[in-house]
């Protein structure tokens, strides 16, 4: 009896040792996913009904495709008949095309691919890739690499150059996926969109030196800064250890993770401006999101030191539970569409942003991560 008696205490200490390890209770983040996607898809039941704010546009422009790459992250560890319906209804709509057709090369436009070539993976069907491989192929045997003349480009072309490589198992397209990576990384602008001196990237060539912040410092915007976080994450999720040019990607995620960690706001969140606080200084979700996507992906990888920064993450998740996600799934907090840390302003908890789908596409993203949170 006495031998059971500490077998059971044994267990006991180990089931309540095992769980205060746990930093994050799966189930409440698949949940809280849930809840945020469902107030979304609610609102938009019609996949292919257009988009109007200032302005009338189709629904398949960036801001909808960083949506769905969060469904898809969504339906990855969560696999549901209606979440990929909603994919393939908007896929289908759209004739698995991009908005102003396939001689395009503008990222923001061809972001759609990333989603239409998750859902050939599931069920391959040619007409799936038709459209993608003829913009894709386009943009590959064209000697330019100086597309993606601002940073959020980054995230709506690089994957969709990664997914390419290993669905054909060719590197041309990790080969030009660098090339252009590194043309914005250290050619646009007086010399390149990042500075290695800071670990962060200035937006566009409007924003680097001497253009300054009104403290003096730096423009680095927080969501244009999660985007690159971001696509480096993806990307590296993507490709296959041997990839050509896989430890340029990590070393910026690792050199992008490390300047994050001191200007990240006592509340859990990030500013719009990273080192300017007193620039519009209120907290915001959707770079912030980005920032747990990209630093939980390194952590999960291996790639970061998960002592360093499961506080950070955990951090930036909780205060994006606590403050950002509504009762009834709303995200607050969210700045609108922009390029700086003035657009959109201000923010608030209530405040409605001129596009609801890219917030909700980070947010999935980062939960996508941290649910797979060893």
């Amino acid at each position: 009896m006495k031998k059971l008696v500490l077998f059971i205490t044994a267990i006991l200490a180990y089931t309540t040792a095992s769980q205060a390890q746990q930093p994050f209770d799966k189930k409440a983040v698949l949940s809280q996913m849930e809840l945020a996607n469902k107030y979304f898809m609610d609102k938009w039941p019609d996949t292919g009904k257009t988009i109007v704010t200032n302005k009338e546009r189709p629904s398949n422009i960036w801001t909808r495709g960083v949506y769905y790459e969060g469904l898809m992250a969504l339906h990855e560890i969560c696999p549901k008949d209606v979440y990929y319906k909603y994919a393939y209804d908007w896929s289908e709509f759209h004739n698995w095309g991009f908005r102003n057709g396939n001689a395009n090369r503008n990222a923001d436009d061809y972001c759609a691919a990333q989603t239409y070539i998750d859902l050939y993976n599931i069920e391959p069907d040619a007409k799936k890739l038709k459209n993608t491989r003829q913009c894709v192929n386009m943009l590959l045997n064209t000697p330019q690499n100086n597309d993606w003349s601002w940073i959020d480009a980054i995230q709506m072309g690089m994957p969709v150059f990664a997914k390419m490589g290993v669905l054909d198992n060719d590197n041309r397209y990790y080969e030009k996926m660098y090339d252009m990576y590194m043309y914005s990384r250290n050619n646009h602008g007086d010399h390149g969109l990042y500075n290695p001196k800071d670990g962060l990237w200035w937006r566009d060539a409007d924003f680097d030196p001497p253009y300054k912040e009104p403290n003096g410092e730096d423009c680095y915007w927080s969501r244009g800064n999660g985007w690159v976080i971001a696509a480096l994450a993806k990307v590296l999720t993507i490709i296959p250890q041997n990839a050509p040019h896989r430890d340029q990607y990590i070393k910026d995620l690792q050199a992008m993770a490390k300047a994050l960690v001191p200007i990240q706001r006592k509340d859990g969140f990030w500013n719009v401006s990273l080192h300017d606080p007193t620039n519009f200084g209120e907290k915001e979700a959707s770079g912030t999101a980005l920032f747990v996507y990209g630093i939980t992906y390194g952590i999960n990888s291996g790639i970061l030191d998960k002592k360093t920064y499961l506080p950070v993450v955990e951090k930036a998740w909780n205060a994006l539970i606590a403050d950002s996600l509504h009762k009834d799934g709303f995200l607050g907090y969210m700045q609108s569409t922009g390029k700086e840390p003035k657009d959109g302003q201000p923010l608030t908890a209530d405040k409605i942003p001129d596009f609801e789908d890219y917030g909700l596409g980070c947010f999935l993203l980062a939960g996508s991560e941290i649910y797979k949170m060893k």
